[in-house]
């Protein structure tokens, strides 16, 4: 092979190889972005590894990126823009100042998607918008314990699998300062459980115990579930199906029916 030829075999071979590189790279951001955000300000639940452990592996196996970090400086607008949805991973306590918060709802009002698991609820109290949002403040929970779910609209992506009952264990969250605008998913049968006491009084929420929805909000997308708590939720199939199917709604917002 003359030194021409060889050169332009070599041109041809770095082209290829571009050429599969770009491929490969387009490839991997899959489907959708999701950001992946489990910073902590009050109580740390043990299973937020096993959490972003099984995201991880979801968005291997359905193919979608992700990013996780529990660094509030990443809610910026400029960062924001590469994601399509934000997971929050049992986040607590206060984990955004100001112009971090602004960044968020911005995020929001684009169209884009959030999802909140488990404890997401028992973070920013005295953020009256993400209270809308997420749907609720955590209030209460007892001992964890098995609970039969009422599958309350089997429409939904993240339900498609489950059957009218589901029997379950877990931390049963109770809520305070509930939306009433939002979607309700699922919902705890109280007389198949013991909700606990607080000071004497019995907890509960009555006959309308929700444990996951979904709405659309300020321009966004929010699904929530309530389950979550426990390290062996993120191997229980059941449970990856219910909480990828709330992941893709948010991400993608195709219509249910």
């Amino acid at each position: 092979m003359n030194l021409f030829n060889r050169m332009s075999f070599l041109k041809c071979l770095a082209l290829i190889c571009f050429i599969m590189t770009a491929s490969i790279g387009i490839q991997a951001q899959g489907q959708f972005r999701a950001l992946v955000f489990s910073k902590t300000q009050g109580f740390r639940h043990q299973s937020i590894p096993n959490a972003v452990k099984a995201i991880k592996n979801l968005a291997n196996d359905r193919v979608f990126s992700v990013y996780t970090t529990e660094d509030a400086t990443v809610f910026t607008d400029e960062s924001l823009k590469k994601y399509d949805l934000i997971i929050l991973a049992s986040t607590t306590g206060n984990i955004l100042n100001d112009e971090q918060k602004e960044a968020f709802k911005k995020f929001v009002q684009s169209g884009k998607g959030v999802v909140g698991i488990h404890s997401a609820t028992d973070t920013e109290y005295e953020w009256e918008w993400y209270t809308k949002m997420i749907g609720g403040q955590f209030k209460h929970h007892p001992a964890q314990q098995t609970v039969k779910i009422d599958v309350v609209d089997q429409d939904h992506p993240s339900t498609y699998h489950l059957a009218k009952k589901w029997l379950w264990t877990d931390e049963l969250y109770e809520y305070q300062n509930f939306n009433e605008d939002v979607h309700i998913l699922l919902q705890l049968d109280e007389n198949t459980y013991d909700t606990g006491a607080r000071n004497g009084k019995k907890m509960g929420m009555g006959a309308v115990h929700p444990i996951a929805w979904c709405h659309e909000y300020d321009g966004g997308r929010v699904f929530y579930t309530g389950l979550g708590h426990v390290e062996s939720a993120y191997k229980d199939p059941d449970f990856l199906n219910h909480l990828y199917g709330g992941i893709w709604w948010a991400a993608k917002g195709y219509p249910l029916k």
